[in-house]
């Protein structure tokens, strides 16, 4: 069955946000314990872009299925599979959040891979970096994040300043600052 992306963000509703959400099967990789362990050669750089051995991978398929088998231990990052546990270098957050939509009192983001995410207790957003130069970050699952890009970023702060609670905003019942 060929791959269909998601409609527009804009576009959805939050039943079929939440639908789509939970519809995407993830491998079972808190029960996989593989004997084998090694380098991956790849490496994930800050601006979400996938090499190994130094060529970008450029097939969002083959990425959107690496991605479904990353782990975080730590600091590090790892491709699991049930029989090898792989290490992959990563230079900021292993995802990038491309889009950002209000959906009634909640905030569902599309990212590189084109899962999505509502934030809220369980998918917070985090504020690092500066004043001057703030991050933000969204909790994806299981430890690993998705960076704001540029343009979600402001997309996200135009949504907090429209609704006047100065650098905050609320998503699945919790709230949020966008600056550090």
């Amino acid at each position: 069955m060929p791959y269909e992306p998601p409609a527009e963000l804009a576009a959805l509703s939050l039943a079929q946000i939440a639908e789509a959400v939970a519809a995407r099967r993830l491998p079972p990789l808190a029960d996989w314990s593989p004997g084998q362990q090694g380098d991956s050669l790849m490496r994930i750089a800050a601006d979400g872009r996938w090499y190994h051995e130094g060529s970008e991978i450029t097939r969002p398929a083959m990425i959107r299925a690496f991605s479904a088998l990353l782990v975080r231990e730590g600091a590090e990052h790892f491709l699991l599979t049930p029989v090898q546990k792989l290490s992959i270098a990563v230079e900021d957050a292993p995802f990038i959040a491309v889009d950002v939509a209000r959906k009634g009192a909640d905030l569902a983001f599309r990212l590189n891979t084109d899962e999505l995410v509502v934030a809220g207790s369980e998918h917070p957003l985090r504020a690092a970096g500066s004043e001057d130069a703030p991050a933000l970050y969204l909790g994806v699952r299981d430890g690993l994040e998705a960076r704001l890009d540029r343009s979600t970023w402001l997309q996200l702060a135009e949504i907090a300043l429209a609704e006047g609670d100065g650098w905050h905003v609320a998503s699945g019942g919790a709230r949020f600052a966008l600056s550090p």
